[in-house]
């Protein structure tokens, strides 16, 4: 639902159920840009070690741009599809792994570690609190634009030198996602690889312990 202000007003915990990994349902529509920014400013509301703030987001529209890293992801399905066992493979073949051109828009997000300095804190004992504050940039956006009617890929089929090329990111930053982000013209009920077979949820109770991993 939408408010009297424009913004949208669904529920965390309906966002959270509706969030899919999209990939076939992008209609190509541009995504409004004060409907954008909203979905920015929730991913740069993120917490983030030491107030580091890691993260960046590169707006990609470029036809030219998008076509040569929907071809790059093509060719690293493939690379894996060729590594399965034939039972796999099989089950793996209608899989769509991305929606970059269909999308029109990727939103490519950075982490740089040598934000804040060498004396960041909180991050003295477990280093990657760095990279898991970019992680959680993600996650606010990936659930902004759901509450916003939009859907989002991450796309993971692709080398990091590739991309870093594409997009001219520097040395000392990494790229941590591709999103392709866009209007749907439906979010699926249940996600896609529990959908195709590919495999199942894992229920609550046997991600739950107490007290000790082996308890």
């Amino acid at each position: 639902m939408i408010s009297d202000q424009g913004e949208p007003t669904t529920s965390l915990y309906d966002a959270i159920r509706m969030r899919r990994d999209v990939r076939a349902e992008f209609t190509g529509e541009p995504v409004a840009e004060q409907v954008l920014q909203r979905v920015l400013s929730a991913a740069h509301a993120a917490p983030s070690v030491g107030m580091t703030q890691p993260w960046d987001f590169i707006l990609v529209r470029s036809p030219e741009t998008l076509q040569r890293f929907a071809a790059h992801v093509a060719d690293k399905r493939r690379e894996f599809a060729a590594t399965l066992p034939p039972e796999r493979a099989d089950t793996f073949d209608p899989i769509k792994v991305e929606g970059v051109c269909e999308s029109g828009l990727g939103i490519v997000v950075t982490h740089d570690q040598t934000r804040g300095g060498a004396h960041v804190l909180g991050r003295h004992t477990v280093s990657d609190t760095g990279l898991f504050s970019t992680v959680l940039a993600v996650q606010n956006l990936w659930l902004a634009a759901t509450a916003e009617g939009l859907g989002v890929g991450w796309v993971s089929f692709y080398d990091e030198e590739v991309l870093t090329e594409l997009v001219g990111i520097p040395a000392q930053v990494r790229p941590i996602a591709w999103l392709c982000v866009g209007h749907v013209d439906k979010l699926q009920e249940v996600p896609d690889l529990e959908r195709l077979g590919w495999r199942h949820r894992r229920p609550l109770a046997d991600a739950i312990h107490y007290e000790r991993f082996d308890g």
